[in-house]
């Protein structure tokens, strides 16, 4: 009898327990609550962060919302001070006192103070206070701007404010935006006693950037990777092409030798006449594509991925191929409905949108959506609801659960959160000076809300009738120095941006820029995967790294391009066929200018010239970074030889990263080689690691070289131990290194050993013999009989005949100083007349 009471008591007490287990499970309980009485609860969510929120009834909002969609932080450090009326919670960056069961926030009750350290910026804030200081973020386009003004009213942007500010401080207030429901897909809902209620988020940060944005991610989630192909070259023109058309479009891709990645078609692929299409539609034009799907396998067989252009505002219409379906899913009479209006926040239209009209065309082979809305701002039944946003969210989680490729949209920003749902379409650019002048400023800040993959349509839109070669160039440079390279203009005959239809210099140009695109995407990718992990977007602020620098703010146009490369576009015309512009280059190490191989002394400020063909990159001395050969001329694999390009400077590492390029699963299967260089004395050693991690289909071999720029001629080259023969390129004075090693799996290392008192070729000998070649040949057009004296002509073939005789490196060199420091004289033997001669020196020096 006994065992049997002891029984039942045990018996009871269980269930009592699994009682209050059930009902703890039902009640959610978010992690680092600090504080809460009946109305407030204060949330630590990083020592930088906390979450502020007042509620009159005491109902606290456990949902996501569309900026914070995570409710689960890790452990913070914080400690509480809990006595008499305050409390007091301090982090290691900001100490938060609150006077206890008084309700609202009020400047009366609450303060937030910042803690000295690192980065240190003193700040004593209170609800209410203006922030001056704020560095900004993004706009949603660049419609209807000349540079950052309006073509109507001439008045500026009014870009919105971003995350970061010189006061060290952000306060992002939730209380209105709307939530997500717990459905399979979460769906928008209204909040709770909307209007009285106050959801904030405090950031505390100093001038630590990079912290506050990772921060931020910490609630508000990841910037998504990218597919590899994204990092590609993207053609687009609003024009009507045909089927034919396009074909004879990439025929000239592939005869031109440029590479390509993404072709976008923009909205005449489906009839545009009333009666059978508009702005919107659905339904191919047969006169144009007679049969779709053999013009998409086409595409995918030229390894090109493609995406199209959606109008939806006007709905579905009686007259789409897949009509019936919309209708039947949406239970509505075909003989008495013309049009399905369009209604984006109705989780039933939209669910039988996506499987009735997109999907039938995802199947055929469509990869992703050019979302264009540009009609009514807010949806009509949720009023403060943006089509942009909503339709930014509803397109990339429908990939994302109906995909198994990496998710990728196309379209304008839509607001705090919309980070979220790369990539940006930044709109119909004026084409101007102007305009190109604002783009890198407008990258730049974008990534202080996150949004670090604008796409422009490089060379403008609009506004001109022809094209003006030079701001194109120079658009074009910019644009593959910037997150996307996309080309793009409106229907107009006289703006084709198709390479070949330049003349030839400019062809070359442009075929160059898009291979040096190319050359750097395993850099790029990298980065982009930084941007991941990191929340730093590829094209940063100066600030971001040098956040005490008066020059970080006040040089409006130059940023940071990944961790290693910095870049200052030219975004004015040439004087006298050259660009001059005052570099800023930040102390901590030197630079070195790509195009005209110099090394530079980090802090200063120097005035550097450029011709046409160069541009203003700055690589940090000593880097050691992957790229790809010229031989690449699309992303769809992942086995590319790999140049492992080494930068002057005493030493560097990078961590090369690889992933399969379009899964999902990105997060947790990769790979990781690093490389490092170092110099020491007259030796040179590189290490290629050993490659760590796993990835679906990833090669188990590879072919690998090492590329020294502003390299003099080796005494001798090893390959873990073994001695190899290098080729040396004299025009670009670099050494390229075959390693015979193929496996991944195994470290590399290479030794290069210089001779004693070899000659130092990074004071701009790279670009001097370059000018030199192209003197000589504007001579030639001018002079088609001219015969060149021994001076010049030996000046014209130093390049060539190094790469020749090696041996003879340091003889060639010598010469060519001595006569580039005498050239007036050379070419009064020459017997140029005086234009000529000025002429000449104007491109060589």
């Amino acid at each position: 009898m006994m065992y049997r009471n002891r029984m039942k008591v045990i018996m009871c007490l269980l269930c009592i327990w699994v009682t209050n287990l059930n009902l703890f499970a039902q009640k959610k309980v978010l992690p680092n609550v600090a504080y809460q009485d009946g109305k407030v609860r204060i949330t630590i969510i990083t020592e930088g962060v906390a979450r502020l929120e007042y509620v009159p009834d005491g109902k606290f909002v456990d949902n996501n919302s569309f900026i914070a969609v995570n409710r689960n932080y890790p452990k913070v450090d914080y400690k509480l001070k809990n006595s008499g009326k305050m409390i007091e919670i301090c982090t290691s960056k900001m100490i938060l006192k609150y006077k206890k069961n008084t309700g609202k926030f009020t400047a009366d009750n609450l303060s937030i103070t910042s803690v000295k350290g690192k980065g240190f910026v003193p700040f004593a804030w209170k609800p209410g206070l203006t922030d001056y200081g704020n560095l900004k973020g993004t706009y949603r386009t660049l419609d209807s701007y000349k540079g950052n003004l309006h073509l109507g009213d001439n008045k500026p942007m009014p870009i919105e404010d971003g995350l970061l500010s010189t006061s060290g401080w952000k306060l992002i207030d939730d209380s209105k935006s709307y939530l997500f429901d717990h459905s399979d897909w979460p769906w928008v809902m209204e909040r709770p006693e909307k209007g009285q209620t106050q959801d904030w988020y405090f950031m505390a940060y100093g001038h630590n950037y990079k912290s506050a944005l990772k921060d931020f991610t910490l609630f508000s989630g990841k910037v998504p990777l990218p597919p590899r192909y994204a990092f590609g070259y993207w053609w687009s023109r609003y024009w009507s092409y045909s089927d034919d058309e396009i074909r004879s479009l990439v025929n000239n891709f592939h005869a031109y030798d440029i590479p390509l990645d993404v072709l976008v078609v923009d909205m005449d692929w489906h009839y545009t006449e009333p009666g059978k299409g508009g702005w919107t539609g659905y339904t191919w034009n047969r006169r144009l594509f007679p049969d779709p799907d053999g013009f998409l396998k086409y595409i995918k067989n030229n390894n090109l991925k493609i995406t199209l252009n959606l109008h939806p505002a006007d709905g579905v219409a009686s007259y789409e191929t897949h009509f019936p379906e919309m209708a039947q899913w949406m239970g509505v009479d075909t003989t008495k409905t013309k049009v399905i209006p369009w209604e984006a926040s109705n989780k039933k239209f939209m669910e039988g949108w996506f499987n009735t009209q997109l999907r039938p065309l995802e199947k055929a082979g469509v990869d992703f959506w050019w979302l264009d809305w540009q009609q009514w701002p807010n949806d009509k039944k949720f009023t403060d609801l943006s089509n942009t946003w909503w339709l930014n969210y509803t397109l990339f989680t429908d990939m994302q659960r109906n995909r198994d490729t990496r998710p990728m949209l196309y379209h304008r920003w839509g607001g705090l959160g919309n980070h979220r749902y790369q990539i940006g379409f930044s709109g119909d650019s004026f084409i101007s000076w102007e305009s190109l002048d604002y783009q890198p400023y407008y990258n730049m800040t974008a990534s202080n809300v996150l949004y670090g993959y604008w796409s422009h349509d490089i060379g403008g839109h609009m506004g001109v009738d022809n094209i003006n070669p030079e701001l194109y160039i120079r658009w074009f440079q910019f644009g593959a120095l910037s997150p996307i390279l996309r080309t793009h203009s409106t229907k107009n005959a006289g703006l084709n941006k198709e390479p070949w239809a330049f003349a030839q210099q400019y062809i070359d140009i442009i075929r160059n820029t898009v291979q040096k695109r190319y050359e750097m995407v395993p850099y790029i990718y990298a980065m982009a995967r930084k941007d991941y992990n990191d929340a730093i977007s590829l094209c940063r602020p100066m600030y971001y790294d040098y956040p005490e620098n008066k020059e970080a703010y006040t040089n409006r146009n130059e940023y940071m391009f990944g961790d290693n490369v910095l870049v200052y576009p030219i975004t004015s015309p040439m004087k006298n066929g050259k660009s001059t512009l005052n570099v800023w280059l930040p102390a901590g190490n030197d630079w070195y200018e790509w195009h005209t191989g110099t090394l530079l002394k980090g802090g200063q400020t120097i005035e550097r010239t450029f011709r046409l063909d160069e541009y203003p990159i700055y690589v940090k001395a000593g880097s050691v970074l992957p790229f790809y050969n010229k031989e690449v001329k699309n992303l769809k694999s992942n086995d590319e030889t790999i140049e492992v390009t080494v930068f002057p400077g005493m030493n560097g590492s990078f961590n090369m990263y690889e992933d399969n390029g379009n899964d999902k699963n990105y997060a947790t299967q990769y790979t990781i080689t690093k490389l490092t260089s170092e110099k020491v004395g007259n030796t040179l050693t590189v290490n290629i690691g050993e490659r760590k991690g796993l990835y679906p289909d990833m090669p188990s071999n590879r072919n690998f070289k090492v590329k020294v720029l502003a390299s003099a001629v080796p005494e001798k080259v090893t390959v873990d131990g073994m001695e190899i023969k290098p080729v040396y390129d004299g025009n670009e004075l670099t050494l390229s290194i075959d390693i015979p090693q193929k496996d991944c799996s195994i470290a590399k290392v290479i030794k290069v050993t210089y001779p004693s008192g070899a000659s130092d070729v990074t004071d701009g000998l790279l670009g001097q013999m370059r000018h030199v070649r192209n003197a000589v040949l504007n001579l030639k057009r001018q002079d088609a009989g001219v015969v060149l004296n021994e001076g010049i002509g030996s000046m014209e073939s130093t390049g060539i005949a190094i790469s020749y005789y090696p041996n003879e490196f340091e003889k060639r060199i010598e010469t060519f100083r001595k006569n580039f420091a005498n050239m007036r004289e050379l070419l009064k033997e020459q017997k140029t007349d005086e234009q000529r001669t000025e002429d000449f020196l104007n491109i060589a020096k």
